[in-house]
C-alpha cells in the first residue's frame, strides 16, 4: 500500500464554497480595482502587473483606462489571468485586514487539516488564486488563521491546473514522488492532470452535487471522508 505523505488541496469548491468567492470577492475586488489602481499607480509592485496583463492582452501601448477596462472585463469572465489574481489579491489584502469579510471554510475543513497536520501529513494549496490571495485567506478564515498548517502554496504561475506538467513541477517542488501525494479538488479535469501525473485524487463532491454512479476518482461529500 502507497504511503501518502502531503495533500496537495484547491480552494473553491473543496474546502471552502465556489459562492464566496464568487458574491463577496470578486464584487468586492472588481468594484474597488479603479480606484485602487489611480492610488497605488506609483507602485512598482502595481505597475509590474499591470504592465504584464497589458502584455497579456496583446497591448503595445495601452492607457492606464485601457487596462482598468480591460482588466474589469477579466473578472466578469472569470479569467484566469495571473497578473489579474495578483491585482485581486492586493485588493482583497484590505478587505480582510478591515475586517470586512472572513473566508468562509466547509464546518470540517479546519479539524480535519489540523488532524491531518497532526498526523505528519505536509499540506500545501493549489489554486488559480495568487499565491498572496491563497495566504490571505486562510490566515483570515472564519476558522481563523490556518497558514501555519501548510508548508506552501502554488498557483497559476506553476502552470494551468488542467495540465500535468504542472503537477510535476507541484511534486519537483515538495521533494516527493507522486506516488506519495494526494491532490484534492472539486474539477474532474484537474483531478485527470494530477492524475497522470502520478498523484493520487480525491473528487469533492459537495451537496447539492451528485455523486455519480461511476466516478473518474474516488469521490467523497466532505474531508471526513477521506482516509489518506
Amino acid at each position: 500500500m502507497t504511503v501518502i505523505r502531503a495533500i496537495v488541496t484547491d480552494i473553491e469548491g473543496t474546502t471552502s464554497s465556489i459562492s464566496f468567492v464568487k458574491d463577496v470577492l470578486f464584487p468586492y475586488a472588481r468594484k474597488r480595482l479603479p480606484a485602487y489602481v489611480e492610488t497605488h499607480v506609483d507602485t512598482p509592485e502595481l505597475q509590474h502587473w499591470l504592465h504584464e496583463a497589458a502584455k497579456e492582452a496583446g497591448l503595445v501601448e495601452a492607457s492606464r483606462q485601457e487596462v482598468i477596462d480591460l482588466l474589469l472585463r477579466w473578472i466578469d469572465e472569470d479569467r484566469k489571468s495571473t497578473a489579474l489574481k495578483a491585482l485581486q489579491g492586493m485588493i482583497w489584502k484590505d478587505g480582510y485586514a478591515s475586517g470586512e469579510y472572513r473566508a468562509h471554510v466547509y464546518p470540517e475543513v479546519a479539524a480535519r487539516l489540523r488532524a491531518w497536520r497532526g498526523d505528519g501529513l505536509h499540506l500545501y494549496v493549489y489554486s488559480s488564486g495568487s499565491v498572496a490571495a491563497q495566504k490571505l485567506f486562510f490566515q483570515y478564515s472564519e476558522a481563523g488563521d490556518l497558514t501555519p498548517l501548510f508548508g506552501g502554496y502554488f498557483d497559476t504561475e506553476t502552470g494551468p491546473k488542467r495540465e500535468q506538467a504542472s503537477y510535476e513541477k507541484i511534486a519537483a517542488a515538495i521533494g516527493e514522488q507522486p506516488e506519495h501525494l494526494l491532490f484534492l479538488s472539486d474539477i474532474v479535469e484537474e483531478l485527470d492532470a494530477a492524475k497522470a501525473a502520478g498523484f493520487h485524487t480525491a473528487w469533492l463532491l459537495r451537496p447539492p452535487l451528485a455523486m455519480p454512479a461511476e466516478p473518474r476518482h474516488p469521490a467523497y461529500t466532505d474531508f471526513d471522508a477521506i482516509a489518506p
